[in-house]
């Protein structure tokens, strides 16, 4: 039968409630491309299952992972941060002349 919730108390219903918690999705990293990737599955990314080539990938559905992301961010900022001191090397040189 049931119980009006005011005759529930707020632990009673939590204690009730502590094992509806979300657990989180168990996760790897692919040994070969390094994607994220869920545990026992082929890699999206590049096709394999325990270091073997299972799905036969083209070059062109190969996503990038974060990582591939991170690093090409990474160049890029340094290719910037490099231009800039070669442009004010070279303002500087035409300012002592």
């Amino acid at each position: 039968m049931a119980v009006p919730a005011r005759k529930v108390s707020k632990t009673r219903g939590a204690t009730r409630r502590a094992h509806l918690a979300l657990s989180a999705k168990a996760t790897t990293t692919c040994p070969n491309c390094g994607a994220v990737i869920k545990a026992h599955r082929v890699c999206k990314n590049c096709g394999t299952y325990k270091n073997k080539q299972v799905i036969e990938m083209e070059k062109a559905e190969v996503k990038e992972t974060k990582k591939d992301t991170k690093v090409k961010e990474s160049k890029k900022e340094t290719k910037a941060k490099e231009t800039k001191k070669e442009t004010k090397k070279a303002k500087t040189k035409k300012s002592e002349k």
